[in-house]
Parts: structure tokens; sequence; C-alpha cells
């Protein structure tokens, strides 16, 4: 979806059809990124609500500076923020949410790679928030180094330097675990 597309909807007088859009192309991805930044479903949902809403408010104001997708995903992650600064929220462990439907294999291999998945998702998990955050942007949203850096407000070094660390860290927690 082009910055083009949004401002003729937005234009034409049609803005819900562009917010219909928006919520069919980046609805999943926008619950997922709250899910994960805040760990309860209850709260992404009405994250992912208010992050459509502000969107529909916006419209006019986007500038195309960034993908539609990438400015959602700001939105999301200030949303998300600010609803875990707030005094309602308690600390709940993410579990397997962002795990891959599996491939065609047989059941005990499949459940071997869910678990391993589930292994690695811990480790992410686990990691301190700043490198947790640049893991699941890019693994499981695919954004550039660019869009990464866009959307946290850092360099583009910075996302690299953190990006390789949070592997790294990933990486020697599996050899660590391996050895027990």
């Amino acid at each position: 979806m082009s910055h083009d597309y949004m401002r003729h909807v937005v234009q034409s007088g049609d803005p819900e059809a562009l917010l219909n859009d928006l919520m069919q192309t980046y609805g999943e991805d926008v619950w997922k990124y709250a899910c994960f930044l805040t760990k309860r479903r209850e709260a992404a949902d009405d994250i992912a609500q208010d992050v459509f809403w502000k969107a529909y408010r916006h419209l006019p104001s986007f500038r195309g500076e960034c993908s539609v997708k990438t400015w959602l995903l700001r939105i999301t992650r200030r949303t998300a923020l600010n609803y875990l600064r707030s005094a309602f929220v308690r600390k709940v462990m993410l579990a397997g949410l962002f795990v891959p439907s599996g491939s065609h294999r047989s059941a005990e291999h499949a459940a071997m790679d869910r678990q391993a998945e589930r292994d690695v998702w811990e480790i992410v998990l686990g990691l301190p928030g700043k490198y947790r955050e640049v893991i699941v942007l890019d693994a499981h949203y695919e954004l550039s180094y660019k869009e990464m850096a866009d959307l946290l407000g850092i360099s583009e070094g910075t996302v690299k330097s953190r990006l390789h660390r949070a592997r790294a860290k990933v990486e020697r927690k599996l050899k660590e675990d391996e050895g027990e």
C-alpha cells in the first residue's frame, strides 16, 4: 500500500475504505507486535484497535517518509509502551505466540521442531529489551535495517550492532543449553 494510494483515498473522501484496507493488510502484524511488547493478548486487542483509530485520525498527516507498515508499527510501539507505563499492568510471560506453523513432517518431528522453536523464543524473550526487539522486528516482521532504525528512533548502525549482539547471545545460550 503506497503513500500515493493513501493520499488518493483520503482526498477522494473515503478514508473508511482505506482504514479497512489497512486493517486487512496490517492487522495481524499490529496485533502480534502489540502482543509481543505487552505479553498480553487482551492488551494486544485493545492496542490494535487504538492503533487503527489513531491511524484513521492521522491519515491526512501521513507524509510517506517511511512505509505504511513501519508507520503503523511505530504507532503500535508508542501505544504499547504507554500501556506498559500505566499502573494497571502486571508482568505476564508470553508462551508460544510466535511459533510459525509447522511443515508436513511426522508428528514426532513436528513436535520436536515446535519445541526447538519454543526454546529459541524463550531465549529471545529472556534477552534485554533492546536486543529482543530488534530480533523480533528482523525475524518475525522482516523489516529492513532502515525500517527498524526509523521505528526505534536509532541509527542503522545501532540496529546492526544490536542485532549482531542479540544473535550472538542467542547462539551462545543455545550452545550452553546443549552442553547441559
